[in-house]
């Protein structure tokens, strides 16, 4: 089960990389090209955040083994 949430985390990290690198370049381009930019930077930010949910929810036992 350790190397599904290793590779999980890599994406993950990857993906924050990404939206950082989006998030700079979107502070020096031309307006004229920004609205390209952010619909990107938003679709980048949307995979993070699914990634991220998947993520979380592997790291968690399942309900049915949880001990009470």
């Amino acid at each position: 089960m350790a190397a599904p949430i290793c590779m999980i985390a890599r994406e993950l990290y990857v993906l924050r990389r990404k939206v950082e690198e989006i998030e700079e370049l979107l502070r020096i381009v031309p307006n004229d090209r920004k609205v390209s930019i952010e619909d990107r930077l938003r679709k980048l930010r949307a995979e993070r955040d699914r990634m991220k949910k998947v993520l979380d929810g592997n790291k968690e036992p399942p309900s049915c083994r949880r001990p009470l």
